[in-house]
């Protein structure tokens, strides 16, 4: 007994010894069961011996591909890839040495991003559920969809890759995994009827600050770019370059379609920044990624009662409404974005709403529209476009309110109307097929309105397909 556990342990050392001395290193991310984009040229890079000449063989058209390492052993390559399909194997070889990943698809990727709502796992935070999300865990089982997460890392230098792989969505799999990304993801699979990869990178509580490098911020003076680990100490998710250089970084270049992004909450008190910090976040990953400008879809976040972080020193300025208000103004000025609106699912007490499905499904609508051209259903929520004045009335028309809007027979409080003095008060109104009309006896000539302008409400209007009003304003007062 005794020779043959000392034999095992031999074999182990032996293995171990090979796996140190192997001349091919691949990176997590191009590993058994991984996605790759369809008919692209899909980057693929790993590292080997220094100068060292590098060959790939694609099991989907046995072509063969030829490069060379650099001093430092890395090397990187493109391949061509076909229409979605699947599976299929790619070889990798040094010299005698060879590494085979298997059992890969080729179709939809797509990177999902942000902080604790894109994080939220099917199964839920502890003692925070996701609606349904048992029976979504139960029901799962897909061989052709693909599933990463990046775990969470903050540093101050970038690196270039992380333990983890790519495994088939299972019950197993998707209970760990980003609850608004599979939404997304299994959507996209349904309607599309090909292959979707998820690549999970998100941190709960993270500032979109910690996603960007140091030539990002450079122009925001507020950001304060760490050079120790003292400086990581506290909230170091917080911290400026930390989860672009521990999360990001190692995905940079990986063949995408396109980003989801779920993130907002951690900047709420400095919504007057959000809209530059986000088009220069997505226009510089865009840079990096060498892609173009990838469509960069986003969920705008729930109403919540923000004030109570706040209990002794609330400021106007932390009314989330100016958060939402910020990502909207981005989702116009940013090419190729748009927004899924949240405001029908918010929790007064839970910035982390239990439904997560609205959220995926609705930013899946924008890709399926936008990204994929399918016509015929509502991707976007209907939009202020113009306010009339007349005899002491005021009328809201709508953008995006082809088939009407609706309070489902519920009476709408959520306006207010404002004169010349500036003070703001509740109005009458009524809703039409595509406008609300507003009066209050407390205001003769209405110079401005504002909808559910709170840091908690409930959305009261929407499409009749069920998207719902964002909360907005008329005036920037």
């Amino acid at each position: 007994m005794r020779k043959f556990r000392n034999s095992i342990i031999a074999f182990v050392v032996a293995l171990s010894s090979l796996q140190i001395n192997a001349k091919i290193k691949m990176p997590a991310l191009f590993s058994d069961n991984m996605m790759l984009q369809q008919k692209s040229n899909a980057p693929i890079w790993g590292w080997a011996e220094k100068n060292a000449n590098v060959t790939i063989k694609t099991s989907w058209n046995s072509k063969v591909y030829k490069t060379k390492a650099d001093a430092s052993g890395k090397w990187k390559t493109d391949l061509q890839t076909p229409v979605a399909g699947g599976p299929f194997t790619i070889e990798v070889t040094e010299g005698t040495e060879k590494v085979t990943i298997k059992n890969i698809l080729i179709g939809e990727v797509w990177l999902c991003s942000g902080q604790s709502n894109m994080e939220m796992p099917l199964k839920g935070f502890q003692g925070q559920p996701v609606k349904n999300g048992n029976e979504i865990i139960v029901r799962s089982t897909n061989k052709n969809i693909r599933l990463i997460t990046i775990p969470r890392a903050t540093v101050l230098e970038p690196k270039d890759d992380f333990e983890g792989k790519w495994e088939e969505a299972s019950p197993k799999s998707t209970s760990n995994f980003s609850a608004t990304a599979w939404y997304f993801g299994s959507l996209l699979q349904e309607v599309l009827n090909v292959p979707v990869g998820l690549i999970h990178v998100s941190y709960g509580g993270s500032s979109m600050e910690a996603w960007m490098n140091k030539e990002m911020l450079k122009d925001f003076a507020s950001a304060k770019i760490p050079t120790t680990k003292e400086e990581l100490a506290k909230d170091p998710n917080r911290v400026p370059t930390t989860l672009f250089n521990g999360m990001l970084s190692p995905v940079i270049g990986y063949g995408i379609k396109g980003c989801i992004w779920y993130q907002g909450e951690s900047n709420y008190e400095r919504a007057n920044e959000y809209t530059a910090l986000m088009k220069k976040m997505v226009s510089s990953w865009r840079t990096m990624w060498n892609q173009g400008e990838f469509p960069f879809y986003f969920a705008q976040i729930a109403p919540f009662n923000y004030a109570s972080f706040h209990p002794k020193d609330y400021l106007e300025k932390y009314n989330s409404a100016y958060l939402r208000e910020a990502q909207f103004k981005a989702s116009k000025e940013i090419p190729n974005s748009a927004m899924a609106v949240l405001m029908d699912v918010g929790e007064e007490n839970n910035i982390h709403p239990m439904d997560k499905e609205k959220g995926g499904n609705r930013l899946a609508f924008q890709a399926l529209a936008r990204t994929y051209g399918i016509e015929g259903f509502e991707f976007e929520s209907p939009k202020y476009k113009s306010m009339e004045v007349k005899d002491g009335s005021v009328t809201v028309s709508f953008d995006d309110v082809a088939n009407g809007i609706t309070s489902y027979e519920k009476e709408v409080t959520g306006f207010e109307i404002a004169g010349e003095d500036k003070v703001f008060y509740p109005a009458k109104t009524v809703v039409r097929r595509k406008s609300v009309v507003l009066t209050s006896d407390k205001v003769s000539k209405p110079v401005a309105i504002r909808y559910l302008w709170k840091d908690f409400a409930k959305a009261e209007l929407f499409s009749a397909g069920g998207l719902p009003v964002s909360s907005f304003r008329t005036d920037e007062w």
